[in-house]
């Protein structure tokens, strides 16, 4: 933690070295003491400390100086940091502006020069001061501040992308928080400069792009190798545990994602069914774990990074990426996952990323505190997210279009849920339209059987209703079934386009596409099992096929 600071001014030198002299004798192991003879050049100092999250404890200010009096400094200090304790040095001609001082600019004492000996005139009124200073501070967040507005899509954006990569924030909406009002006035930020994230060192990158604030984070949006033996789009699980295995078996492995590892799961706020971990994990923890074990085995990371088209030039795979840039590798896995449907209702557009989120849960929680939600979605996704929300909103309603929850959502869900009083499952029921100015307000829903609409207030719907592959990017001529999902090993031989595609004299192995050497594996693959474990173990697996396929070549 930063030592707090104890700034001292006077406009003549000697007495100025004394005071910093005496100071730093006494406080230096608990305080950074910091001095000069400039009020102007104080100021500035202030403003570039609060700038950089630094906590003021003490000032100490002549009272007669030609910049500008002691008083008038110490008034525009308090501004700063109101905080911050303040001591006048006078003469004692100055006695009575410093007893107006008092009354003024709150002004906590004032001291006659001069203080000798300190020990007795200067150090038991300072010790009490910082005393009562100490009792009442709190140390300011010191880590990296998002400060926007709450219902912005962009600054939605920014939020999941944090939350996403296990990079911890303090989260400032501009229209509710003094801190965020603090923030903004003192680094001088303007409505068109939000959303603006304050890195820890106290710079500020003003609407930033994922792949701006990316790379200031340390996230590299380069490959640093001209050839790759296997590069896995997607860090979903499937993709995690290629790289992981990857790694670990001695393929030099890439990872590419163009928003942040752990795919859909990673948003998961407690996942209670994979093996090994009875008492459950979040979604956050196994993706960092997975994260941590892959870069452990020399994995490289690429992130925020979007691939926009693959080529298959024979042994080599070319990977076209968004900024421009290339990869090129012998083997490629496809591990991009599923997105959420959107529902297909104009009126919801409107507020998507402004009470309307696909996803987003366990990021958007905490703005609906003591709030109505409604969660559309009868799968396990939709339930975790449902017990999630249930511990900040007021009420947690889902709806679904079944009679019940038994047929889609796993019998330890449905029983959580039924055991919160605050959840409630709506049949039979599906969002007609969505109301609001800025932000969503109010939902009409209706009853599926009776056609009857209902109006309701809403602060915050979470969709979470089917999924769609995210293979729409693929230019390759690779094989995916009415649904957009890949096709790999057997299952291909049942397509007429199989035979102008695959020219080797083998059968594909289990987890590959119809390009040789380009393998799926995870939510994206036709006939995946949608499930943690599941894609856990295609995503290794998929390996032996990799290291097969490079015998071969």
């Amino acid at each position: 933690m930063k030592q707090p600071i104890i700034l001292a001014i006077d406009d003549d030198e000697p007495v100025l070295q004394a005071l910093r002299r005496d100071l730093r004798q006494q406080y230096r192991q608990d305080y950074r003491v910091i001095a000069t003879t400039s009020a102007h050049e104080a100021l500035e100092t202030l403003t570039e400390l609060k700038r950089r999250k630094e906590a003021l404890a003490l000032l100490v200010s002549d009272q007669r100086m030609p910049e500008m009096l002691g008083v008038d400094f110490l008034a525009q200090a308090r501004k700063l940091f109101p905080e911050a304790k303040t001591v006048l040095l006078t003469a004692y001609s100055d006695i009575e502006a410093a007893i107006r001082a008092i009354n003024d600019v709150q002004l906590d004492y004032y001291l006659t020069k001069p203080w000798n000996p300190p020990e007795e005139k200067l150090f038991p009124v300072l010790d009490e001061l910082l005393s009562d200073w100490q009792m009442h501070y709190r140390p300011s967040f010191e880590g990296m501040q998002l400060v926007g507005y709450q219902f912005s899509p962009q600054t939605h954006d920014l939020k999941d992308f944090l939350s996403g990569n296990l990079f911890p924030y303090q989260w400032l909406d501009v229209e509710s928080s003094k801190k965020a009002k603090e923030l903004v006035e003192v680094n001088g930020l303007t409505p068109a400069d939000l959303p603006a994230v304050v890195l820890e060192d106290g710079s500020v990158l003003k609407r930033p792009t994922l792949s701006q604030l990316g790379e200031r984070l340390g996230f590299s949006p380069k490959a640093s190798a001209s050839l790759y033996d296997l590069a896995i789009i997607g860090a979903g699980p499937a993709g995690l545990a290629a790289a992981v295995y990857g790694g670990s078996e001695g393929l030099k492995t890439i990872l590419i994602d163009k928003r942040a590892p752990g795919g859909q799961a990673g948003t998961s706020s407690r996942i209670e069914n994979y093996l090994g971990f009875p008492n459950g994990l979040s979604g956050a923890e196994l993706t960092r774990r997975a994260i941590t074990q892959a870069t452990r085995f020399g994995v490289e990371f690429l992130a925020p990074q979007e691939v926009t088209s693959i080529k298959s030039e024979g042994q080599y795979k070319r990977i076209h990426l968004a900024d421009g840039g290339e990869v090129m590798a012998r083997s490629i896995l496809l591990s991009t996952g599923v997105s959420y449907h959107k529902l297909d209702n104009p009126s919801l557009e409107r507020f998507t990323g402004a009470g309307v989120y696909y996803g987003a849960a366990t990021v958007e929680a905490f703005a609906f505190k003591d709030k109505p939600v409604f969660v559309v979605g009868g799968g396990n996704s939709a339930g975790q997210a449902a017990m999630y929300l249930s511990r900040t909103a007021s009420e947690v309603s889902i709806l679904i279009r079944r009679a019940d929850l038994s047929e889609t959502m796993s019998q330890y869900l449905i029983d959580q849920i039924n055991n919160t009083p605050n959840i409630r499952v709506m049949p039979f029921t599906e969002v007609e339209e969505a109301l609001g100015d800025e932000r969503l307000a109010c939902l009409v829903l209706r009853n599926t059987q009776s056609g009857e609409t209902t109006k309701v207030p809403a602060c915050g719907l979470f969709i979470f209703i089917g999924t769609k592959p995210l293979t729409d990017w693929i230019e390759l001529n690779i094989i995916r079934d009415p649904k957009g999902f890949i096709e790999t090993g057997r299952n291909l031989v049942n397509y007429d386009d199989y035979t102008r595609t695959w020219k080797l004299d083998r059968e594909p192995y289990l987890l590959e596409t119809c390009s040789p050497g380009i393998f799926a594996a995870g939510d994206v693959r036709a006939g995946a099992m949608n499930r943690v474990a599941s894609a856990v173990g295609e995503g290794a697996m998929a390996v032996s096929f990799v290291h097969k396929y490079l015998a071969e070549t």
